[in-house]
């Protein structure tokens, strides 16, 4: 059997609360704005191009999202997007920035009830002060031991966090919804990649699924998570 699991790790946002679709509806609006100045056709084949090639800049989040919609817009405008579109893009970025947190269902009773017995750390990926914001609003502040906010999701980053928190990566799980960064990287570091769907991912974050690993499991929803911790553990 596997070794007791000690250390459990946390996606955040679309694993403990709704996030994507709120990108979604933004990206909505930016084509609706958009729609007296520039063909719909590929504009979000553009958009997300451009998240892709400036995610090295700005990082993941809210604030590198806006300032790809205001880079699209330029360039499929042939800079002639007005200003006021410009504003109406910043003003929408500032909207998601304060939109009120909405906690996933069973995610609160499932992790205070797997906080109970276990260490419990937040590795999310995002803008600082917006990922603090939604986790101080999420009432789960309290729960968790240590919270973890990276630019990245890759083997060493994951490697060392388990380092530092002290637990070697077979005593340890990461759970999340993107198969890219929450399942592959944890597996590849020696730990557990548990799989939660949401219904939207981020077109980024997908990857293949490592079926048929030891270490890979796919839950239908998170409230399953502490009987297959329980299962797993000696």
């Amino acid at each position: 059997m596997s070794a007791e699991i000690s250390t459990i790790a946390f996606d955040a946002d679309d694993t403990l609360w709704e996030n994507e679709q709120f990108f979604r509806m933004t990206q909505e609006r930016f084509a609706e704005l958009l729609a007296d100045y520039t063909p719909a056709d590929h504009l979000a084949e553009r958009l997300l191009a451009a998240e892709r090639r400036n995610l090295g800049s700005y990082g993941f989040g809210i604030k590198g999202f806006v300032l790809s919609m205001i880079e699209t817009a330029i360039e499929v405008t042939d800079h002639a997007v007005p200003a006021k579109v410009i504003k109406e893009l910043i003003e929408a970025g500032q909207d998601m920035l304060s939109h009120p947190i909405h906690l996933l269902d069973g995610v609160e009773q499932t992790v205070r009830a797997l906080a109970a017995d276990h260490e419990l750390i937040m590795v999310t990926k995002g803008d600082l002060l917006d990922q603090e914001r939604k986790l101080a609003q999420s009432g789960l502040g309290d729960l968790f031991d240590a919270v973890e906010i990276v630019s990245a999701k890759t083997p060493p980053v994951y490697a060392d966090i388990f380092g530092r928190h002290g637990v070697t990566p077979e005593r340890a799980i990461m759970v999340g919804n993107s198969m890219k960064s929450d399942v592959l990287p944890p597996i590849e570091a020696g730990a557990w990649g548990v799989y939660i769907p949401h219904t939207i991912t981020w077109e980024i974050e997908h990857a293949e699924a490592p079926e048929g690993h030891p270490r890979f499991k796919q839950l239908d929803r998170l409230a399953d998570l502490p009987d297959f911790v329980g299962s797993i553990s000696r």
